[in-house]
C-alpha cells in the first residue's frame, strides 16, 4: 500500500452495523508511501493508522 499527503484512506467496517471511515492523510511516516500515516477523518479526529486488509487508498 502506498500513499501521497491529499489522498484519502477508506476504512470499510468490519463488523456488522459498524460504519466505513474515511479522511484526508496527512502525512506519510512510512518509507517510499507506505505506512503508517497521519489522518484527518471526516469527523475531525485524527490520529495515526497502520490500515490493515480493510483499508483502501483512494488517489487525490
Amino acid at each position: 500500500m502506498n500513499a501521497t499527503v491529499g489522498d484519502r484512506l477508506l476504512v470499510h467496517g468490519n463488523t456488522v452495523g459498524e460504519r466505513d471511515r474515511s479522511g484526508e492523510i496527512t502525512e506519510v511516516q512510512g518509507l517510499d508511501g507506505g505506512p503508517p500515516y497521519m489522518v484527518r477523518f471526516d469527523d475531525g479526529h485524527t490520529g495515526l493508522v497502520f490500515p490493515g486488509p480493510d483499508a483502501v487508498v483512494v488517489p487525490q
